[in-house]
C-alpha cells in the first residue's frame, strides 16, 4: 500500500484488534455449529450450503449447476460433482433446461425441503443467540469516528 493511503486512514488500536478477534471467533463458532448441525442431520456441510443456496436464491429461470458454482465459489466441475452427490442422496432432481439444453437445473426434493426446514430453524435459533455478540463486536469497530 502507498504511504498516502496509510496516512489517510485512522490507526487501529488494541480495542479494534480485540473486536476483530472476537468477531472472527464468533463467526468461526457459528460455522462450527453449522457444520455439526449438518452432520447430525446426515448431510455434509457443503450439501447443506448447496440446498440452502438453491432454496434461497432460485429465480424464475431456476438454479443451475453454474449458479451453484458461483454461489458456493467453487469450480464448475466441483459443482457438477456436488450436484451428482445431491441427486444420489435424493436431495435434488436434475433437469435439462428447456430453453438451453446445455443448462442443468437443480430442484429440491421434498426430502431436501424437510431437512432444510429443520436445519434452518436450528440456525435461526443459534443466530439469535449469537447475534448480540456479533453486533457488539461490529459496533466496537469504528476507527473512522475517532
Amino acid at each position: 500500500m502507498s504511504d498516502d493511503v496509510t496516512q489517510r486512514r485512522p490507526q487501529l488500536d488494541d480495542d479494534d484488534y480485540a473486536a476483530l478477534a472476537q468477531f472472527r471467533k464468533s463467526i468461526r463458532e457459528f460455522l462450527s455449529f453449522s457444520e455439526e448441525a449438518a452432520k447430525r442431520s446426515g448431510v455434509t456441510p457443503q450439501q447443506h450450503q448447496a440446498i440452502l443456496a438453491i432454496r434461497g436464491t432460485s429465480d424464475e429461470k431456476g438454479f443451475s449447476v453454474g449458479d451453484l458454482a458461483a454461489h458456493l465459489m467453487i469450480q464448475h466441475h466441483s459443482a457438477v460433482e456436488l450436484a451428482n452427490r445431491l441427486a444420489s442422496a435424493y436431495l435434488v432432481e436434475k433437469t435439462v433446461d428447456s430453453g438451453d439444453r446445455r443448462r442443468i437445473n437443480l430442484n429440491l426434493t421434498h426430502r431436501a425441503h424437510e431437512l432444510l426446514e429443520e436445519l434452518s430453524w436450528a440456525h435461526v435459533s443459534e443466530l439469535k443467540r449469537r447475534g448480540p455478540e456479533l453486533a457488539t463486536a461490529l459496533n466496537k469497530l469504528n476507527p473512522e469516528n475517532r
